[in-house]
């Protein structure tokens, strides 16, 4: 029997990978390799190391499936590239172990339910802005209203803080301090 061999993955630095990290080892995991990287991204170093370092008869470990890949067809790829290597997959989340006929088998139909799942999301995210159209409406972020942002930029410079002027008119203040930045205004101070 193989060792188990943990990944973990954050998208972004402000992410905590600890506690993937606390659960893979309680899971088992001799060691865990990490990427603080978007699931958009296929180069994942730490990914890469783990699979190079990897023996046939060992197991990568995972939290949740969406951490070792973003599509069905991603997370079909990979698990078919473990397979030939003779490295079987464990997510502790979905409670799947390909290692067994059953656990291949649970993987397969996880993935078909999850692709289902992100098509209907999609067609009604679809179907929701068709109908929003149709009523005459715009999807989407509305337009920046400039004379409500010149305003503020005319209240800041009369000495009102940027939260000050975002309030009275009704705008957000991270959009405030975005035009401002846009725009080449430091914070009054």
């Amino acid at each position: 029997m193989g060792d188990i061999l943990g990944y973990a993955r954050v998208s972004t630095g402000d992410q905590d990978i600890a506690g993937q990290t606390l659960r893979l080892e309680q899971a088992g995991a001799i060691r865990v390799f990490s990427d603080i990287r978007s699931g958009k991204s296929m180069d994942r170093p730490g990914l890469t190391a783990l699979i190079d370092f990897a023996r046939k008869g060992d197991t990568l470990a995972i939290v949740r499936l969406d951490r070792l890949g973003r599509s069905l067809a991603e997370l079909l790829s990979t698990v078919a590239m473990l397979k030939e290597r003779g490295i079987a997959l464990l997510s502790l989340e979905e409670k799947i172990d390909t290692s067994s006929a059953a656990g291949e088998l649970v993987f397969h139909v996880f993935g078909a339910i999850a692709h289902f799942e992100r098509r209907l999301i999609s067609e009604r995210t679809r179907d929701g802005i068709a109908a929003a159209r149709a009523k005459g409406k715009r999807p989407g972020r509305q337009p920046l209203d400039q004379a409500k942002v010149d305003a503020a930029m005319t209240l800041i410079a009369a000495g009102s803080s940027p939260s000050e002027a975002a309030r009275q008119l009704g705008l957000g203040r991270s959009t405030l301090y975005r035009e401002m930045r846009r725009l080449g205004i430091t914070r009054p101070g």
